[in-house]
């Protein structure tokens, strides 16, 4: 398909946002399914259509700390019309990446991948205006979240003085070369929901989303610190594995309520890595043999969350191609179709298109039509309802056409909203 150009963006911009609050205000903002008329073109059913947009370290978004405010916003208005030029219809944002925030956070301090320094205000609210601009061309603004990541080094001495972490360091735990927050203690698990909230208090969000870190990735030779908070909170459990499990579980089932209660109608989803469990684990698991298992090894209990419907959707990052050995594309996508049936939540499915055309990726990943493939797989599906591509970065630049291919083959036409 054509791409549509930066200049019909910005003359259709202005036509929807004339007379609406300023884009850091972000009111009510009519969406493009609310204001389209008779003769709109025709869209393709109901489906997600979504792109991670990453700002952890600079990865997508802003392509480097220490940008103008006019810089930033430049950038991420970009990505966004990128997206509609992909005939995508949601972005899913990272507004609070290492216990940090891309709004004026009553609770943490700005994010440094902002400015470069971490607590100084940018100028802007990245957040509104994210929301603002999405919402006025027709795209979802999903506001992804990490509840317990802390920062990307063990040094605390590096976060701004005023940081939560530095006022309660009972509440961190150093592992694999990161400060984290404890899940095991009450009063962290309240504080990160109360400031993940803040941001749904503030902003029309369409959803709230959390990727795949609870509990960390397991590092050998490291042990994740909790022997305080499993002594003074386990008392009940058969072991420190079902305590860990019971934690997260607490954090989703409170932020689920917690969302309803503050913006109802916003939708709650979780992507995460996308095995639960193996078949040769637990019969109840998928055909793989995956080396990390999200119930055994982060203390996600993802299959539960679904079969409870304590959250909205699941987006499941199946990164491997069809075929692949230890967890087949193939396989692990009809598994989670199995899962999510009769239960009310929607599966997504989160696409690997950073490894199309990597070198160092697997001769499928070197074919531009794989990622194609897997959209046609899913199609036989019922239970699928979209696919989300990591990420904008790769989106944009489209290494070896692989973006392009899933376009033409599949996304003729535009989409409804997933909502």
């Amino acid at each position: 398909m054509g791409r549509v150009s930066r200049r019909a963006f910005a003359v259709a911009a202005w036509a929807t946002l004339a007379g609406l609050p300023a884009a850091g205000d972000a009111g009510a903002v009519p969406r493009a399914r609310d204001t389209a008329g008779p003769g709109a073109e025709a869209r393709a059913a109901c489906e997600m259509r979504g792109m991670w947009l990453a700002t952890v370290a600079n990865r997508d978004w802003p392509s480097r700390a220490g940008l103008t405010a006019a810089e930033q916003r430049a950038e991420l208005l970009t990505h966004l019309d990128t997206a509609v030029s992909r005939r995508l219809n949601a972005v899913i944002l990272q507004v609070r990446p290492t216990a940090d925030a891309l709004w004026p956070s009553t609770y943490e301090p700005w994010s440094q991948y902002l400015t470069g320094v971490q607590g100084r205000d940018p100028g802007w609210d990245p957040l509104g205006t994210a929301v603002a601009e999405a919402h006025a061309r027709g795209l979802e603004l999903h506001a992804w979240f990490n509840p317990y990541r802390i920062a990307n080094h063990t040094d605390p001495s590096r976060l701004v003085a005023s940081h939560p972490a530095r006022l309660h360091p009972d509440w961190v735990v150093p592992y694999g070369g990161r400060l984290h927050y404890n899940p095991g203690l009450p009063e962290v698990r309240a504080f990160v929901q109360d400031a993940m909230l803040d941001a749904v208090r503030r902003y029309p969000v369409d959803a709230v989303h959390w990727d795949d870190y609870f509990y960390p990735y397991p590092v050998a030779g490291q042990v994740f610190d909790d022997d305080a908070a499993y002594a003074a909170h386990g008392a009940g459990f058969p072991d420190r594995a079902a305590w860990r499990r019971h934690n997260i579980d607490l954090l989703v089932r409170e932020t689920a309520a917690g969302i309803r209660r503050v913006r109802p109608g916003t939708r709650f989803g979780i992507s995460p890595f996308a095995v639960w469990r193996n078949a040769a684990t637990d019969p109840l698991g998928s055909d793989t043999r995956a080396g990390v298992q999200t119930y055994d090894d982060l203390y996600a209990d993802t299959r539960g969350w679904v079969r409870r419907r304590w959250i909205d959707y699941i987006c499941p990052q199946v990164y491997w191609n069809i075929g692949f050995a230890a967890a087949d594309y193939a396989k692990l996508v009809p598994w989670w179709a199995e899962v999510v049936k009769g239960s009310g939540v929607r599966l997504y499915v989160g696409e690997a298109l950073y490894k199309a055309g990597d070198p160092a990726q697997p001769a499928a990943w070197q074919d531009p039509a794989e990622l194609s493939r897997h959209l046609a797989f899913a199609a036989g599906l019922p239970q699928v309802r979209g696919h989300v591509f990591f990420s904008a970065k790769e989106v944009a630049v489209d290494r070896i056409g692989a973006m392009a291919r899933v376009v033409a083959d599949h996304y003729g036409r535009p989409a409804d909203l997933p909502g």
